[in-house]
């Protein structure tokens, strides 16, 4: 069975996510190393204990996660949940690799193209185009009723997205970026789009799209953001021929 060393494995996902370009909020790329050759990997969105105690199931010698560890402005010390969470990764020689924005943005797998290819719209462009990385994205679509977009979403995310209308009855135009993005809505208006998708509402998006004139859909931090480790993985799997298997801890927000 093909392995690979830790440091190997995250010195190729820098590579291909081009992590160095990025400045983040969180380290990205190995953030705990179990000094022990990898040959199964288990993905998932966060690195939660319900995804540890699977990897361990499945014994898996590394986590691959969007979601990691040790976030700005994060108590440091290893106690609590957090300790729990170490311990378990060092107990059962397990190293965890988390890549943040680096994979919201990849052109190729990232969060936003999976999205896109989820909801049949053409990435055309960048919601900040004079950004050297930017995340969000701009869209492009058959024009079609918000209503009947929102059934798509609906079947498609197998969850009913949060919507705020701004008055926008049929769309063509979209604003796309995942997780907990709403605060781009404004910038998605100032570009000319009618929707904007993103994972999260703050009471403050509401007046926004009211008032701006956009349609919001708050679809799910965790829902909008299964593609990009998914298709990080099966990346992984065919160009290193490790075993990888990706595991959903269901989360509602």
């Amino acid at each position: 069975m093909t392995e690979i060393s830790p440091l190997d494995l995250e010195q190729w996902c820098n590579d291909y996510l081009k992590v160095s370009e990025f400045k983040d909020y969180c380290p990205n790329g190995l953030q705990v190393d179990a000094d022990t050759p990898i040959k199964k990997i288990v993905t998932g969105v966060t690195a939660t204990q319900n995804l540890i105690e699977a990897a361990i199931k499945h014994e898996a010698d590394a986590i691959l996660v969007h979601h990691g560890y040790f976030w700005k402005g994060e108590p440091e010390p290893l106690t609590g949940m957090k300790g729990k969470r170490i311990r378990s990764l060092f107990q059962n020689n397990i190293s965890l690799l988390a890549y943040h924005l680096p994979l919201d943005a990849h052109p190729v797998i990232g969060n936003n193209v999976a999205l896109a290819n989820l909801l049949d719209l053409k990435i055309t462009g960048a919601l900040y185009p004079n950004e050297k990385n930017p995340v969000g994205n701009i869209a492009q679509c058959e024009p079609i009723a918000i209503e009947a977009f929102i059934e798509k979403v609906s079947q498609r995310l197998q969850r009913v997205p949060t919507h705020i209308s701004g008055n926008q009855s049929i769309i063509s135009k979209v604003g796309i970026c995942t997780g907990g993005a709403q605060d781009m809505i404004e910038q998605a208006a100032n570009m000319g789009c009618q929707l904007y998708i993103s994972g999260e509402i703050s009471e403050r998006t509401t007046h926004s799209a009211r008032e701006l004139g956009i349609d919001y859909l708050a679809c799910g931090h965790h829902a909008t953001e299964m593609g990009g480790i998914q298709a990080l993985g099966e990346v992984i799997k065919s160009t290193l021929g490790l075993e990888v298997t990706f595991i959903d801890d269901p989360n509602p927000a």
